[in-house]
């Protein structure tokens, strides 16, 4: 055989090579909606269903998101690892039945609204003394809610999350919002609601309590002191330690209590 003849041979028609469907790039912007559309045309959620009847079941109660905006990344992966678990439970033997819902209430969605078509526009906020302005904002909040509910709900299933997308649970469905009231007259028959006095942290702008949650600390350098005051009785002093230093001139006494361990202390190098 030549040297011609062996450089012009292919080799590649000399092995034995496995073929396979599968394409050299994975295009997954086009393949994965292709993957939703047969998952939602064989109905996956309902199959998922059939073959857990008898099981034990797997529930996993959704901390619902806000439903007043697209998904960030921080929902887009409390969502994907809720679906790996109840993915992982339905494959080895419980039936997982997952079953989404959107928090629709509270001052993320009504701060949203008078965002967007109050302050935006440079309009005031409704005169809530008015009834008829109540409902009409709250109304508004509703229809805001119900339009990022769908646009989340599409975004999570982009992501490939299965669940019961058709019957989700929401807080402001009429039927959730009974069943609450149902509750609170269970308290009140019972004797366990009263009304007292508790300190809450309030907001001025939106006239209402906040949540814990809802309130952002803004950090900032503290000035700090340690004071010694000295004790008549013997050569000892008294060391406290305090944030606002500026009420110093101010102090008449030093508190201490009963319950409380405290120490004594020789300073040798100060």
């Amino acid at each position: 055989m030549s040297d011609a003849s062996v450089t012009a041979l292919d080799y590649s028609r000399t092995l034995f090579l496995p073929k396979t469907d599968f394409p050299m790039r994975g295009g997954l912007p086009q393949k994965e909606p292709e993957i939703l559309a047969r998952w939602a045309r064989e109905n996956l959620y309902g199959a998922l269903r059939e073959s857990g009847k008898g099981r034990p079941k797997f529930v996993l109660h959704d901390g619902p998101p806000y439903a007043n905006g697209n998904v960030h990344i921080g929902t887009a992966l409390n969502k994907t690892l809720k679906d790996i678990v109840v993915r992982s439970h339905q494959m080895t033997g419980s039936e997982s039945n997952y079953v989404p819902g959107w928090d629709c209430h509270g001052l993320p969605i009504e701060w949203k609204v008078e965002e967007e078509f109050y302050r935006s526009k440079g309009k005031s906020k409704p005169d809530f003394s008015d009834s008829q302005a109540i409902i009409a904002f709250r109304k508004e909040c509703r229809a805001y809610a119900e339009h990022w509910l769908g646009v989340q709900r599409e975004e999570f299933k982009r992501l490939g999350v299965v669940g019961d997308w058709d019957h989700p649970y929401t807080t402001m469905s009429y039927p959730a919002e009974a069943q609450i009231a149902r509750e609170i007259f269970k308290f009140v028959a019972s004797g366990l609601l009263y009304r007292g006095s508790k300190p809450v942290m309030w907001s001025v702008v939106e006239k209402t309590a906040l949540a814990e949650a809802e309130v952002e600390y803004e950090d900032y350098v503290s000035d700090t002191i340690f004071a010694a005051f000295p004790v008549e009785s013997e050569d000892a002093s008294i060391v406290i330690w305090t944030t606002t230093p500026w009420t110093i001139p101010g102090n008449r006494a030093i508190a201490f209590s009963r319950r409380i361990a405290y120490g004594r202390y020789r300073v040798t190098d100060a």
